[in-house]
């Protein structure tokens, strides 16, 4: 008698949970979206693509170490501008706070909080071997321009200062006053972006927004969601490098130690490989599964609506599969840079392994550090940290700043879904948190996974509509930021 009522006691919280998770499975809808009408904007693409090419052949390409900068490709860079844009010029205050630092100021008519557009222009280097194109002659073929910087980021550069030229030819006089700021190595993580915020700290400007590169629209971004998804970075991950160093005598091969550098080194790879940084679920990534869920199939709402129950669940999938979804719930390490010896049977004296760690939010440098060495436990490894940052706070969604951002990319791309994101890359943006709470990432294009590969990769090109069209975007935004609070 007592085992058919714990059975019928089991049976029935069995179905009760089912029945919660269903109904709350059934709830889990879309929020309302808001029709935006888009409006007409006439741009002259085929300059804009002429434009872009004349700056992709401008082989500004940083390096860690600056020695190694062609200086007169910058310089290049920097005096094509005007000949580019005379109306920015003769309209806007330019500064040139060093060599790898352009503002621009456009004054506006009161005195609002002002808006800052960013991007940069340096780009990293080419194996030109691997191209079917030259990576430095700015080529327009079959309707793209091709050459490195084309995605990341010049065209983005070009369309903010194309679409203020074409504002100003119309005799827009913007309410508040936009900053255009431009640094120039960004891809080493250098100094041009400090500099700048340094500067703006320095005279008391605290801008209402910041808007930089990182998001994009991509498909198949989310499981079981098949439209388009504009995904604004509403934070990134730090990015650290450690450089993990063992030694030893050295010697011949044919009599090795019962432990050599390389082998120390390999039972820490493992060890930090073997077990992840803690799962955790950030505001961003929060934020991201709140809107996108919503619009995937039952089984992933099912999920996404009750972490409370899967959350183990996701946490095991995704420390499996590894990816980006991976990437936005803990901190990650991948080893990419490994020196032993310069010969396979000499033992080597020193070796050393070099990890990237990009950090979430919650975990900074030392923590990371700390963990790393207690769980490696080797007293004989030299931990040696090396350059990167900590992980930046999340920006507010819930103000006019983003929500304007979310209308101009609505008028722009529309049927596209909006939705905050965790940016697992880093930009210069996260210096601007000093001076502003409402710092975003989004390049306003729509990135093909071709097109995402591109990005570092061989072959970068971008289709002269879509940077007509990433152009517009920014020409519409100026017009909706009038009217923040």
């Amino acid at each position: 008698m007592i085992g058919y009522i714990i059975g019928y006691t089991l049976l029935a919280l069995l179905i009760a949970l089912v029945a919660v998770l269903v109904v709350r499975t059934l709830k889990f809808k879309p929020r309302t979206q808001t029709p935006v009408p888009s409006t007409e904007v006439q741009i002259d693409a085929e300059k804009a693509a002429l434009d872009l090419s004349d700056m992709l052949r401008c082989k500004t390409v940083s390096h860690a170490d600056a020695a190694l900068d062609d200086e007169s490709e910058f310089l290049k860079f920097e005096l094509l501008l005007p000949l580019l844009f005379p109306r920015v010029y003769r309209t806007c205050e330019y500064e040139r706070l060093n060599p790898r630092a352009l503002l621009f100021r456009w004054t506006g008519s009161t005195n609002a909080a002002p808006i800052v557009f960013m991007s940069h222009f340096d780009v990293v280097s080419v194996n030109e071997a691997e191209w079917s194109r030259p990576a430095f002659d700015g080529i327009i073929e079959k309707g793209e321009i091709w050459g490195r910087g084309a995605l990341d980021t010049k065209s983005t550069l070009l369309s903010v200062l194309f679409s203020a030229e074409t504002r100003i030819a119309e005799g827009f006089v913007p309410e508040r006053d936009f900053y255009f700021c431009f640094g120039g190595d960004e891809e080493v993580l250098g100094g041009g972006a400090p500099s700048i915020v340094d500067e703006l700290e320095r005279r008391g400007i605290k801008p209402c927004l910041v808007l930089d590169e990182g998001g994009a629209i991509v498909d198949n971004v989310f499981p079981g969601v098949t439209k388009p998804c504009a995904l604004i970075g509403i934070g990134e991950k730090g990015n650290w490098n450690l450089k993990l160093k063992a030694v030893s005598k050295g010697g011949h091969a044919s009599a090795p130690p019962a432990d050599s550098p390389v082998d120390i080194l390999a039972y820490a790879c493992r060890r930090i490989h073997d077990h992840p940084f803690d799962f955790r679920i950030t505001q961003p990534a929060m934020e991201m599964f709140s809107n996108l869920a919503p619009h995937s199939t039952f089984l992933y709402k099912m999920i996404f609506s009750n972490l409370w129950l899967f959350r183990p669940v996701l946490n095991l999938t995704t420390k499996k599969n590894g990816g980006e979804l991976n990437a936005m719930l803990r901190t990650t390490v991948a080893f990419t840079m490994a020196e032993g010896s310069s010969g396979a049977n000499v033992l080597p004296s020193e070796a050393s392994l070099t990890m990237n760690v990009r950090l979430l939010e919650g975990d900074t440098k030392e923590t990371a550090l700390a963990r790393i060495k207690k769980l490696v436990g080797k007293d004989s490894i030299e931990y040696i940290p090396l350059s990167g940052s900590d992980p930046s706070r999340a920006s507010n969604t819930n103000c006019m700043g983003y929500l304007a951002l979310e209308h101009a990319i609505k008028e722009s791309f529309p049927g596209v879904l909006v939705s905050p994101y965790l940016m697992i890359a880093g930009s210069d943006s996260r210096h601007y948190m000093r001076i502003c709470d409402n710092v975003y990432r989004f390049s306003g294009m729509f990135l093909s996974t071709e097109e995402r590969g591109m990005i570092h990769g061989k072959d970068e090109r971008i289709p002269v509509e879509k940077l007509a069209d990433t152009i517009k975007f920014y020409y519409r935004l100026i017009g909706i930021l009038q009217d923040i609070d």
